[in-house]
């Protein structure tokens, strides 16, 4: 969720370039101010208004709202220099509750009852701002845009829910969505232990986050493993004093609290232009951008919803270099910025040029190609990725005869690291691999009793995927619960002349976890039956990608990815933050491959 300061994205996209080079912007380009601006409760939001010097054009309004403060410094950042070289009028603000704006915080604050004439959200108050700057900021031309990234891209999608008339288009980018089923806080009912506690607490313990994390050791990993049952959080540190943590703790389970905050249970056909952007390896909301472009494509009669998906980590595309993940990404977000972005809300905004925006425009990274879809996912050929006896995995289904299971040993008190240590903190300002983890070579855990690994022959030509990726695991457990971490990897050939350091890489490619208990259903978790082989569906969401001729297909199994998510006890307690410390146990869970029990991911493949 958390890009600190706005930012935007990168490409090369099929339209004819209105930006050949753009400067950085400095205090000669902008004269900025700051005012508070009422909204209908009598509250005041904290707002940067900075318009370009010598304009003498009627300009937009581009809007980002943000928790993480608006910046004091009067310099529009540089991920807006082709917006600037177009001319805007750009608009900076803080929610109620942080830094300079007044009224009580709420994370991922829902809509608000409409019964209620009184009641008040992101999308009240964006739309009470956009009417203050129509009436009290000359040389408007009646239009406004909104955008952002992470928290602010949420923001971005509440100003497109129920929208001020001069509101046109927005862009939600890598945006906060839904942060149960997928994005910041679980992931299909696994708890984001590290980052649920790290961000929570940073946002809750103080207006402007000011307040240091209780964190004393450079390796996370052995601080989180220290830390004991979940119930030790609020016991020892917080107290009460984080609302966010409360509802973890009272809210385990997918229900009317967590649907409530799911924004895409409230999009419906799009009411404005909408650019939906994502990185296929955001390691904090990929869930986002995808589930927003879903929700908004059932009823987009008008054509009105967009989507792009880049080799980029989260918010990578408006962080350009600094943020480039070598082993994916060439070099994307310049053009993505020049490109898509800047002609998007041009043609939008101020009638200029014509850009034939394809539905989906999405970079193919085996490939390294942008790929343009009408429809998305795309129609293809579904084929199944099975799992062998030996370690083996291929296209063809397991035969009879074959021994029927992989099994191994998942100990809580031994949790497999989800990236190498030390696992600094989230943030860390001394530096922290967490916004690269997603990309790092899965040879680290090779080896380890408790990760199950298959892999195939090297491919004999190019493989092709395109749309949802889905594992249909057949598995059993000594216990009543189990989570099942699955990878789809690309293993590299051992030589790679161009880069020999990317010999034998494995690059997960596609991957998620599922916490066993939410089999059937994700608001009413039940224990497993010990011992007996069950159907599990864990989601590894969409992806486009060639397997290169000569690379080899992978899949692994493991049951922990710690600390950024929690050990499950294995055994069966109703809630786990309410676990003991006795009830972790170590347990032995079985993979099985056989003709009627046969554990597999689901692709399609593209002609």
């Amino acid at each position: 969720m958390k890009a600190l300061v706005p930012v935007l994205l990168v490409a090369l996209l099929p339209f004819a370039s209105l930006h050949a080079q753009a400067r950085p912007l400095t205090t000669a380009d902008y004269a900025c101010r700051f005012v508070m601006v009422p909204v209908r409760d009598g509250v005041h939001l904290n707002t940067g208004i900075c318009e370009p010097r010598g304009s003498h054009e009627k300009l937009p309004f581009l809007l980002t709202r943000t928790p993480y403060g608006i910046a004091d410094d009067s310099v529009v950042g540089d991920d807006y220099r082709f917006l600037a070289t177009d001319g805007y009028i750009f608009v900076f603000q803080d929610i109620r509750g942080r830094f300079g704006s007044e009224g009580q915080f709420l994370m991922n604050r829902p809509l608000h009852d409409p019964s209620d004439p009184r009641g008040v959200d992101e999308s009240t108050d964006t739309y009470d701002t956009v009417e203050w700057l129509l009436k009290n900021v000359p040389d408007n031309n009646g239009r406004a845009g909104a955008l952002g990234v992470s928290y602010p891209g949420f923001l971005a999608t509440m100003a497109g829910i129920n929208p001020h008339p001069a509101m046109k288009a927005v862009s939600p980018q890598a945006p906060m969505t839904d942060t149960w089923m997928g994005d910041d806080f679980f992931h299909q009912g696994a708890f984001r232990l590290s980052y649920g506690f790290e961000y929570s607490a940073s946002l809750e313990l103080s207006k402007d986050m000011s307040v240091p994390l209780p964190i004393g050791t450079w390796d996370t990993y052995d601080w989180y493993r220290r830390l004991g049952p979940l119930s030790n959080v609020d016991a020892k540190y917080f107290h009460g004093r984080v609302p966010t943590w409360e509802a973890f703790v009272h809210h385990p389970s997918y229900d009317d609290y967590w649907k409530a905050r799911a924004v895409e249970r409230e999009l419906h056909a799009p009411q404005v232009a909408t650019l939906t952007v994502g990185g296929w390896w955001d390691q904090e909301d990929r869930w986002g951008p995808l589930a927003t472009y879903r929700a908004l494509e059932r009823r987009d009669s008008a054509g009105r919803n967009f989507l792009v998906m880049g080799p980029w980590n989260h918010g990578g595309w408006r962080r350009g270099e600094p943020r480039r993940m070598a082993v994916v990404d060439p070099g994307t977000s310049e053009g993505y910025l020049r490109d898509v972005e800047a002609p998007w809300f041009a043609f939008w905004l101020k009638d200029k040029g014509k850009p034939s925006q394809p539905d989906a425009y999405l970079y193919d990274t085996g490939a390294r190609e942008w790929r343009s879809f009408d429809r998305w996912p795309a129609e293809g050929r579904r084929v199944g990725i099975y799992v062998h006896d030996g370690g083996r995995v291929s296209f063809d289904k397991p035969a009879a005869g074959e021994r029927p299971w992989d099994q191994y040993v998942s100990d809580p008190a031994h949790p497999v690291p989800y990236r190498p240590r030390p696992v600094e903190q989230t943030y860390d300002p001394r530096g922290s691999h967490w916004r690269t983890w997603e990309t790092e070579d899965q040879r680290f855990v090779d080896g380890r009793p408790d990760v199950l690994t298959w892999v195939s022959a090297p491919l004999d030509s190019d493989v092709t995927i395109a749309g949802n990726v889905t594992a249909r695991l057949v598995a059993s457990t000594t216990g009543r619960d189990a989570d099942w971490v699955v990878k789809l990897i690309d293993v590299f050939p051992d030589s790679v002349p161009d880069n020999w350091k990317e010999g034998g890489y494995e690059l997960m490619v596609a991957h998620e976890i599922m916490r066993g208990r939410y089999r059937t259903g994700f608001s009413t978790p039940a224990p497993l039956a010990p011992d007996t082989p069950l159907d599990f569906t864990v989601d590894l969401h969409q992806q486009v990608y060639t397997f290169r001729r000569g690379h080899k297909l992978m899949v692994q199994v493991q049951s922990t990815w710690f600390p950024l998510y929690d050990r499950n006890p294995q055994t069966w307690v109703p809630n786990i933050f309410q676990a003991k410390a006795s009830d972790y146990k170590a347990e032995t869970h079985r993979i099985w491959h056989t003709p009627a029990h046969a554990s597999r991911i689901e692709v399609t493949v593209l002609p």
